[in-house]
């Protein structure tokens, strides 16, 4: 058994840089309970922080209080992609505001994309009568969400001689291999779909990261081991900074070493893990092969019974 991984001895700390979803968090249930004699302790570094864009918020609320978002032939869009909780929050925000407004669209007509778990359960919080029809949940990245949609999206407009576009709603910073996919000038033009990406929030680094991560990083400093999951490119600079794995000269990481304690890191994704080696030079200790609570938590665990 790894050191400090069994029920009986230290539990290993697990510090997750997140804001944890409200009211309950997957992470926190899966890593909080003891599972295949493996015991850790999270803890949530919020990085991100999120802040509506006003100008995209008003764009999309306009759409949806002149229902122009609907299955109907003279519609502007034929159905909404999420791939972000955020984006899913700012969509919810608009929801809440219509309340009352007897104009307001229900979207129960047209298909809502989400690119997994996460995002589905943020959507399904959301009330609407009749309830979204929401689909994609099983696919975990964009790129299969994409192939997804490209088959079901033409089979719920069949009847249609030209498919309408479907709106995306995005953050400042993200890939664009769904509009990329759907777009393809290689596909035949009856499945080709268009895309409009509308910008309903902005990221950044939390001020108080580097000082909230440093303090985590105390408390801990008496463990035999731990581990740092990423989610996000964004913050990677000020985790290995604090860390102290970056060379200030290079800005690459110097050289990888697990220090005392032992400190490993864990990516929710390939995204993620590419960007850490790109831009870092650095190999991470673990890449989750399923973006998800159970993903990360086999990721680690398996790379904890390879240390004994």
């Amino acid at each position: 058994m790894a050191s400090g991984s069994g029920s009986g001895s230290e539990k290993v700390p697990v510090l997750l840089l997140k804001t944890a979803s409200t009211p309950t968090d997957a992470y926190q249930d899966i890593f909080s309970t003891p599972r295949d004699s493996f015991n850790y302790e999270p803890t949530f570094v919020p990085v991100l922080q999120h802040r509506f864009e006003d100008d995209g918020m008003q764009q999309f609320g306009k759409l949806l209080r002149e229902r122009r978002i609907s299955k109907g032939l003279d519609s502007a869009y034929g159905g909404l992609i999420f791939t972000s909780q955020r984006a899913v929050e700012a969509f919810a925000r608009l929801v809440d505001e219509g309340k009352g407004d007897d104009n307001w669209p229900h979207l129960q007509d047209i298909p809502v994309y989400s690119v997994g778990p996460a995002t589905t359960r943020a959507l399904k919080a959301i009330s609407q009568t009749p309830p979204l029809r929401i689909f994609g949940e099983h696919t975990g990245n964009g790129d299969a969400l994409a192939q997804f949609i490209l088959d079901h999206y033409g089979d719920w407009y069949k009847d249609r001689p030209t498919k309408p576009p479907l709106l995306f709603l995005v953050g400042e910073q993200r890939r664009d291999i769904i509009p990329k996919t759907l777009t393809d000038e290689n596909l035949p033009d009856n499945r080709r779909i268009a895309v409009t990406e509308i910008v309903v929030y902005g990221t950044g680094v939390m001020e108080s990261f580097p000082k909230d991560f440093a303090g985590v990083l105390q408390k801990t400093a008496t463990c035999q081991s731990r581990w740092v999951v990423v989610f996000s490119p964004t913050g990677c600079d000020s985790m290995l900074k604090g860390l102290g794995m970056l060379d200030g000269e290079t800005g690459k990481v110097a050289k990888e070493t697990h220090g005392n304690p032992a400190t490993y890191i864990a990516t929710i994704g390939p995204t993620t893990r590419n960007y850490l080696k790109r831009t870092f030079d650095y190999e991470p200790n673990v890449c989750s092969e399923k973006p998800s609570p159970e993903g990360v938590w086999q990721g680690i665990t398996e790379f904890m019974k390879g240390l004994t």
